[in-house]
């Protein structure tokens, strides 16, 4: 079960976004009159919603005596023509919140639309679908949550919440065994460290080393990627193993099929395409 994050800690996110629509001065709204009105959004596409606690708080900043009715809820799936939201209060309220909630629906829906096509590629394997730190500045709390309203699973969501060992460290540290030591002395004891490799040889330094608790298996073949399966479960070490790297919806299943554990798919957040949600009047 997937929980959104309290709005506390995106509100103030959520004033710059209405404060950088808003500008100085509406004056399209200001030119027309303001009375109760009710107006319904809608889903265009089929997808799976994301965002509805983030639109109920723009509203909120926006005019507090707009009332919202939630037919849907995050993580479901909608087909095209689907009523997700009713609204009912000021026209002048609706206008100026209406491009910034749409703009969060549509694109915290996207990722999560994408997320579930993911998940459901490699149904029955085993294997779940991980998110990255390739966020959008400033969105990355809830392009997250949005990964998880798809039914994937979170990865790190700051560097404090994981050791993870990349090309770029092993290089400063001097090598695997170098930087996984350096980790272990750094680190909070419970925290858990994992290594990206690129080779089988990486992987076999890794698994004769007991403070490794993950490894990143990087742009490796089907081939690789099962011997590493392979390899991990002759050590019996219970290890997981993370495959990252040209993870596409058309190679996801044959991935996940090898045995891995996770699946990393840094498209979930930089490149979901933002789906299609309409606003209307009543």
């Amino acid at each position: 079960m997937f929980h959104p994050p309290h709005p506390e800690s995106y509100r103030d996110l959520l004033r710059a976004f209405l404060r950088e629509d808003w500008g100085t001065q509406d004056w399209t709204t200001a030119a027309v009159p303001n009375r109760p009105m009710t107006a319904r959004v809608v889903a265009k596409a089929d997808l799976v919603l994301a965002g509805l606690p983030m639109a109920a708080e723009t509203l909120r900043l926006t005019c507090s005596s707009i009332t919202m009715e939630q037919p849907k809820a995050d993580g479901q799936k909608v087909a095209a023509g689907t009523e997700v939201l009713r609204l009912r209060g000021s026209s002048h309220g609706i206008l100026l919140a209406e491009r910034v909630l749409l703009n969060l629906l549509q694109r915290l829906s996207g990722t999560a639309s994408l997320t579930r096509r993911f998940v459901d590629a490699i149904e029955g394997t085993g294997a779940r679908i991980l998110d990255t730190r390739k966020t959008t500045p400033g969105l990355k709390l809830l392009e997250k949550y949005a990964v998880r309203c798809g039914g994937g699973v979170n990865h790190r969501l700051t560097l404090g919440d994981g050791v993870l060992l990349k090309e770029n460290h092993l290089a400063a540290a001097g090598g695997v065994r170098a930087a996984v030591e350096a980790a272990r002395r750094t680190a909070p004891n419970l925290l858990k460290i994992e290594v990206e490799v690129e080779n089988l040889g990486q992987l076999k330094a890794c698994l004769d080393l007991p403070d490794v608790d993950g490894i990143l298996l990087d742009n490796m073949t089907l081939d690789q990627l099962r011997e590493a399966v392979a390899l991990r479960d002759r050590s019996g070490r219970r290890v997981f193993l993370e495959a990252s790297g040209n993870i596409t919806l058309d190679r996801a299943r044959a991935v996940a099929e090898t045995g891995v554990d996770f699946l990393s798919v840094g498209a979930l957040t930089h490149s979901a395409p933002a789906v299609d949600i309409s606003l209307r009047m009543d």
